[in-house]
């Protein structure tokens, strides 16, 4: 049997196995050879796949990877890195649309297997927010801030501004570590406090702060932090009403 017989045998035998059961099963070497096949199909792609995961090391840096960094891998060049960039937004928009127009806070782990996509590769702290209608619809994201936290004396100014823009009745805040631990800092904790008093007096909820590390979070709701926040403005409002209310 010839090369080009092959070759053919074991790219057909992939397409079968993945007609079958999907990528269960597969390696990751396998996957991206599979992907190169329908840009490149007359030529061996598993060098190729070798050579993608011995430059970027694992199969979602790959995805993560700039065009660039993908044309100057060995065989790769544009006719392949454009199909790999293309699964990438492809899933991105998938996450997303998934949870458009849903009702937010009924479908946790929808959202958060969207936001472990948009933030987990990112090397620096990444600030976004999620705007939702009156009735915890998703109506946008936007990446508003890139950096540290503590260093960022124009969030919650910068925050409201997008919110009303949006129209949003309520919000949820996210960002992420790169160091993949998603305990909050003291930065964290202060940030939080802020833009609930900044959003609280034109009666948009903050309905959450999650932190997000590797493939898992740290949900400032879900530790009572939020609520204890919102007693906090309650308290202030009333102590102002007593001292300052007409006699």
């Amino acid at each position: 049997m010839d090369e080009k017989s092959t070759q053919e045998g074991h790219r057909r035998r992939l397409r079968e196995r993945f007609r079958e059961s999907g990528l269960a099963g597969f390696q990751d070497h396998e996957v991206l050879e599979l992907l190169l096949t329908l840009a490149t199909p007359r030529k061996d792609c598993k060098g190729m796949a070798w050579e993608l995961l011995n430059q970027f090391k694992t199969l979602p840096a790959v995805f993560e990877a700039g065009f660039a960094e993908l044309c100057v891998v060995k065989g790769i060049g544009e006719t392949n890195a454009i199909p790999i960039k293309l699964v990438k937004a492809a899933a991105d928009r998938f996450l997303k649309q998934r949870i458009q127009g849903k009702e937010i806070l009924g479908t946790p782990q929808a959202v958060l297997d969207y936001l472990y996509i948009e933030l987990r590769e990112s090397s620096r702290e990444v600030f976004m927010v999620l705007f939702l209608d009156v009735k915890n619809r998703l109506l946008d994201t936007e990446k508003l801030f890139q950096g540290s936290l503590s260093a960022s004396p124009v969030y919650p100014r910068e925050v409201l501004r997008s919110v009303l823009a949006h129209q949003a009745a309520s919000v949820i805040l996210v960002h992420n570590h790169p160091s993949g631990d998603t305990e909050p800092s003291r930065e964290d904790y202060a940030i939080t406090r802020r833009l609930v008093q900044t959003l609280a007096p034109v009666n948009v909820t903050v309905h959450e702060h999650l932190i997000i590390g590797n493939n898992r979070y740290y949900s400032f709701a879900e530790h009572g932090v939020i609520r204890a926040i919102y007693e906090e403005v309650r308290e202030a409002e009333s102590r102002f009403m007593q001292e300052w209310a007409p006699r």
